[in-house]
């Protein structure tokens, strides 16, 4: 059981949000408007950690080990949220979503494969860290750029303990884990060539409700996400590709192999499925 050892981990380096944060040091100076609303939209985005959460109880009903592990990650997903709200109400009271903007983004997940969820929050938590790098480093005022800085480094231990579970599922379950884990990674390692950047806020989750069925979606402005990230923090080629280089160093430590390129590990993922297909059924 993994629980234990990685709430004791990520226990001994939570932040405080009264003590670990330098309210004393904002500049009002520094911040615009426009700055406002991007922190405001990033707060109901964090806020969509709770119909995760519900997804990944009801999938992982025979996991309680790592459903134990969500109340971690649960709680410091939506103490997110909570600092930037503070942040808002604070400094620009009048950003601060409503509890209707908030609970717009709760809703019903469609069930999915359990493993093919795991590496895709997985690679969400490594595209994470760098969008709010890439934030941190675009703000200027000294509170808000320091509070972009801890959440991604939580993003960043949140990542290493979905890649815990990863590896204990290969143990586990073999090589329908390893297809699984390397079919999304494939996926998620291929945004460059997509118009959109693939995040698990922006990926279609409900059928019933397309396509009103996105996080991102449900947001007060559903093009935001976009305009974030290319116009405001200008997360370009150079930082897609820190996130590419990373999704494809740890599935390379997750499967003991070494995957230089996208190409390499969906080959790798072509032979997991060909060792997985018995020989009547192979083509030709």
């Amino acid at each position: 059981m993994l629980y234990p050892e990685l709430f004791k981990s990520l226990e001994q380096v939570r932040w405080d949000m009264e003590k670990d944060i330098p309210w004393d040091q904002f500049d009002a100076s520094k911040l615009t408007d426009e700055q406002a609303r991007t922190i405001k939209m990033n707060a109901i985005t964090e806020w969509s950690a709770l119909p995760a959460t519900e997804m990944f109880l009801r999938d992982n009903r025979g996991d309680s080990d790592f459903c134990a592990f969500m109340s971690v990650w649960f709680f410091e997903e939506q103490k997110h949220s909570l600092v930037l709200m503070e942040y808002l109400r604070r400094f620009r009271p009048e950003f601060v979503p409503t509890e209707e903007e908030l609970h717009n983004v709760r809703f019903e997940f469609d069930p999915a494969p359990a493993l093919e969820t795991l590496m895709m929050h997985f690679c969400g938590e490594i595209r994470l860290n760098h969008w709010y790098r890439c934030a941190s480093d675009w703000h200027t005022e000294p509170v808000i750029k320091h509070i972009y800085k801890i959440i991604s480094q939580d993003e960043a231990r949140h990542g290493g303990a979905y890649l815990r579970y990863m590896k204990k599922a290969l143990v586990e379950v073999g090589d329908s884990a390893r297809a699984a884990f390397a079919k999304i990674g494939v996926l998620m390692a291929s945004a460059r060539r997509t118009e959109k950047p693939l995040h698990p806020t922006n990926l279609h989750v409900n059928q019933s409700l397309f396509p009103n069925d996105t996080v991102q979606s449900r947001l007060p402005d559903p093009e935001w996400l976009e305009a974030w990230l290319d116009n405001q923090i200008k997360f370009d080629s150079d930082w897609e590709k820190k996130v590419v280089e990373r999704i494809l160093h740890n599935t390379s430590l997750l499967f003991e192999r070494t995957f230089n390129t996208v190409q390499e590990l969906n080959r790798y993922r072509k032979e997991i499925v060909n060792r997985m297909t018995p020989p009547a059924a192979r083509p030709a």
